[in-house]
């Protein structure tokens, strides 16, 4: 073995987090401590509520546990080892882990990605073909569907990790990041990582077009179906069935939009990014189908009610 090389595999990376504002790292640690608890009581709230109320055991509902169960994961992979690093200053990470933080948090992303266009298609089928909703929304085709959104994502991912596990990391090992991210760790390589690059690029490419193709294509025929509706309050109505899933494309695909037209420094558009997919999005969308969502809203009444009447059984 060269002098230098491959040392990360014995040593891992030191992740950096945001060291380039030591005096803020307490009140970093206490925003993300904060965020990630409501996270994790939202996805798991909604994941729980779900399953429990018969009324809520439709097509929509069950993609959107699989959609709060990846938020979930998706935070879950990331926060944890994050605080640990706004704590520190600075935390070292194994080799292992670095790799098992880019293997989950591609798939997940990538999950996300085209889970959010398989829920445009749903709503796109309930507006414009409500007759055939439940057969083309049989419980075969949803559960086939979310196969097809899983083997996706976790390929997709494996591909990238394999990939990058094949590069050479030297001397090199600090990483300026909360986490490990693949630009990041291409940084470091002093292997050769235009395939890599290429392989980014063209996956990033792949599946945002995709997801986003499917949903503006379902969104054009919704919007048509909904303007040929005659009636104000039926066009209202089927408009409201679609609010909470545009807030959540909203809130996913808008920060990284936002972050690439402003002019940030790559170091801090790059962490921006993350901290909304890994931390922000998920938190809001448990929010958004919660507060916008009459349906979720009677299924709390009906677990409080339920908890009260089991209650008075006991005294």
């Amino acid at each position: 073995m060269a002098d230098g090389e491959n040392l990360t595999v014995l040593s891992g990376f030191i992740l950096l987090g945001f060291s380039d504002a030591p005096e803020l790292q307490t009140t970093i640690f206490t925003i993300f401590l904060s965020l990630y608890i409501l996270t994790v009581l939202g996805n798991l709230m909604m994941i729980l509520l779900i399953n429990a109320d018969p009324q809520l055991h439709t097509p929509m509902y069950f993609f959107l546990t699989h959609l709060s169960f990846i938020d979930f994961c998706l935070s879950s992979t990331i926060v944890p080892k994050a605080l640990e690093t706004f704590l520190l200053g600075r935390s070292h990470i194994s080799f292992l882990g670095c790799f098992t933080q880019i293997y989950f948090f591609i798939a997940l992303i990538t999950c996300e990605c085209f889970l959010l266009g398989v829920m445009a298609y749903d709503r796109y089928t309930a507006v414009c073909r409500p007759l055939l909703y439940v057969t083309t929304m049989s419980r075969a085709h949803c559960y086939g569907m979310m196969v097809l959104v899983y083997t996706a994502g976790f390929l997709t991912s494996l591909l990238h990790t394999v990939l990058v596990g094949r590069l050479s990391f030297c001397r090199a090992r600090s990483i300026n990041h909360f986490f490990c991210e693949l630009p990041t760790l291409l940084q470091l390589s002093c292997s050769d990582t235009r395939a890599n690059e290429v392989l980014q690029a063209s996956g990033a490419g792949f599946n945002i077009v995709g997801s986003v193709l499917m949903i503006l294509l379902s969104y054009a025929y919704i919007l048509h179906t909904i303007l040929h509706i005659p009636l104000a309050k039926r066009r209202l109505k089927a408009f409201s069935t679609c609010a909470s899933h545009l807030a959540a494309i909203t809130v996913f695909y808008a920060p990284g939009m936002l972050a690439y037209i402003q002019p940030h420094k790559v170091g801090d558009r790059d962490k921006l990014i993350s901290v909304c997919y890994t931390l922000l999005t998920p938190t809001l969308n448990p929010l958004i189908y919660s507060l916008r969502n009459s349906e979720v809203k009677g299924a709390l009444r009906r677990l409080r009610g339920r908890k009260l009447a089991l209650r008075l059984s006991r005294l």
